[in-house]
C-alpha cells in the first residue's frame, strides 16, 4: 500500500528495487552451484610429488559423544609413509575422553600417542590454551589440529601435508560433512552446514581464495604459527580457527582449502542448544566480518522470495518467485551437500532445507541484538574484534558445538 501512495514513477522505482533485491539470492544460488562444480571436479593435485614430512596431530578434547572412539581411532590408521604423532589434551585427567585415549594406546602400541592435561590458562578460550600446550610439546614442525568430534579417512594426513611443499602456503583447512544422530535439531544443523555454509565457503574460494580457516581441521607449521604470535595470541578469541587463517594471510602466507573432506559429529540436542549454537556462530561471524555478514542478506532466498511475491502484484509473479527459490535452492543444496560432500543427512533430509532457511533467517536477525554467547557452560561477551570475556556461568545445558566460520 505504501508503494501505491507514492507518485507513479517513485512507486515503480521502489517496486523495481524490491524485485531486484528478491532476485539477488537466486543469482547467488547459481554462482554457488557453479563454484561447487568447479571445486569438486577440479584436477587433483599431483600425487607424483607427495610431500609427507613428519607431522604432529593436535587433538584438544573435552568429553565424549556418540562416536568419539571411532573418531579418535581414524587418526591412528593413516596411510602415511613418514613418522607422525598424535597428542591429546584434556582439561583434567578425569575427563571422559581419557579412557578412550588409553584404549587407543593399547590398540595401537606402534603409534606415538601422548596424553596431556592441565594446560596453563592463557585466556578465556580454554581450547586455545590446550592447543598452546600441545604445540609446545609437539616434536615436529608440521602441526595438524582437529576437533575431538572429527573423523577422517586414511588419506587425510597426506592431503593436509601436501600443500606445504610450497613454503608460501601457510595454512590448510578442509570442508566437512555431518554425521548426525536421529534428532531433528542435530539433523537441521548438519543440513545447514552441508547446504549453506559450505556453499558460502566455495563462493569465497572461487572468487578470491579463502583468507580464513575452517575449524574442523587446520594444518599449519610452527614457523607460520610463530609469525602470528603463536596460539597465545588467540587465547581470548572465540573464532580461533578463523583467526589462524586470517592472520597467516595477513602475514604473507596463503590459506588453502584442501580437497579432502572430513566427517564431523552432530549429537542429539535440544532446541535451546541448537539456538545457542546457531546464535554463537552468527554473532561471532558478525563481529569478525561485519560487512560480509550484512551482505548475507542477499543469500536469504526464502524471505526475499516472499518479498518478491508480495511486490510482484500478480499470482503468476508470486508463483515465479517461490518456484525459482525452491528449484534453485534445492539444486544448490543437492549440488554441494549431496553430490559434492556426499553428506548423508543432506541426501535424506533435503526437503527440510526451506525449514532450515526460515530458522536461519530468524537467527541472522536476532544476532544483531546481542553480543553475548553461551559456550561450554559459560556465558561470554564478545567485543567488536571477536575477543571474549566471561560474564557468567550457565546451567550447563548447552551441548558441545563447533564455532567455525563460513564465508560471505
Amino acid at each position: 500500500m505504501a508503494i501505491l501512495a507514492l507518485p507513479p514513477t517513485a512507486g515503480h522505482l521502489v517496486r523495481d528495487f524490491f524485485l531486484l533485491l528478491a532476485v539477488a539470492p537466486l543469482a547467488y544460488y547459481v554462482v554457488a552451484a557453479i563454484a561447487a562444480v568447479r571445486f569438486f571436479t577440479r584436477e587433483r593435485q599431483s600425487r607424483d610429488r607427495d610431500f609427507t614430512p613428519p607431522a604432529s596431530i593436535l587433538k584438544p578434547v573435552r568429553g565424549v559423544d556418540f562416536a568419539s572412539y571411532e573418531n579418535f581411532r581414524s587418526f591412528c590408521t593413516q596411510e602415511y609413509p613418514a613418522e607422525y604423532e598424535i597428542l591429546f589434551c584434556v582439561n583434567q585427567l578425569d575427563d571422559q575422553a581419557v579412557p578412550l585415549v588409553r584404549r587407543l594406546m593399547k590398540e595401537f602400541p606402534e603409534r606415538s600417542i601422548r596424553l596431556l592435561s592441565d594446560a596453563p590458562q592463557l585466556g578465556a578460550n580454554r581450547k586455545v590454551s590446550n592447543l598452546a600446550l600441545l604445540a609446545r610439546e609437539a616434536k615436529f614442525a608440521l602441526l595438524v589440529q582437529s576437533d575431538g568430534d572429527v573423523r577422517v579417512g586414511p588419506e587425510y594426513l597426506r592431503a593436509m601435508a601436501r600443500p606445504f611443499a610450497d613454503p608460501k602456503n601457510g595454512v590448510v583447512s578442509c570442508l566437512y560433512r555431518g554425521v548426525a544422530q536421529a534428532n531433528f535439531w542435530a539433523e537441521l544443523e548438519a543440513l545447514g552446514s552441508a547446504t549453506d555454509f559450505a556453499g558460502g565457503v566455495l563462493v569465497a574460494n572461487s572468487s578470491e581464495g579463502v583468507t580464513f580457516a575452517l575449524g574442523a581441521s587446520v594444518a599449519t607449521s610452527k614457523e607460520w604459527l610463530a609469525r602470528i604470535g603463536g596460539y597465545a595470541a588467540l587465547a581470548n578469541v572465540l573464532a580461533d580457527d578463523y583467526e589462524i587463517g586470517n592472520r597467516v594471510t595477513k602475514a604473507g602466507g596463503r590459506a588453502l582449502l584442501s580437497d579432502e573432506i572430513v566427517d564431523t559429529m552432530y549429537p542429539a540436542m535440544s532446541f535451546r542448544a541448537f539456538w545457542e549454537h546457531q546464535s554463537r556462530w552468527a554473532r561471532t561471524i558478525r563481529l569478525c566480518r561485519p560487512l560480509s555478514y550484512l551482505g548475507l542478506l542477499f543469500t536469504h532466498g526464502l524471505p526475499l522470495a516472499i518479498l518478491g511475491a508480495a511486490v510482484s502484484g500478480s499470482r503468476d509473479g508470486a508463483l515465479a518467485f517461490f518456484g525459482a527459490y525452491l528449484v534453485l535452492r534445492l539444486f544448490l543444496a543437492w549440488t554441494v551437500g549431496v553430490w559434492g560432500l556426499r553428506d548423508e543427512t543432506a541426501r535424506r533430509k533435503l526437503w527440510l532445507v526451506p525449514v532450515r532457511d526460515a530458522i536461519h533467517f530468524a537467527v541472522w536477525l536476532a544476532s544483531f541484538f546481542s553480543n553475548r554467547v553461551a559456550w561450554g557452560g559459560t556465558e561470554f561477551h564478545l567485543s567488536a574484534n571477536g575477543e571474549m570475556a566471561v560474564v557468567g556461568i550457565t546451567d550447563g545445558a548447552t551441548e558441545k558445538a563447533k564455532t567455525s566460520l563460513p564465508a560471505d
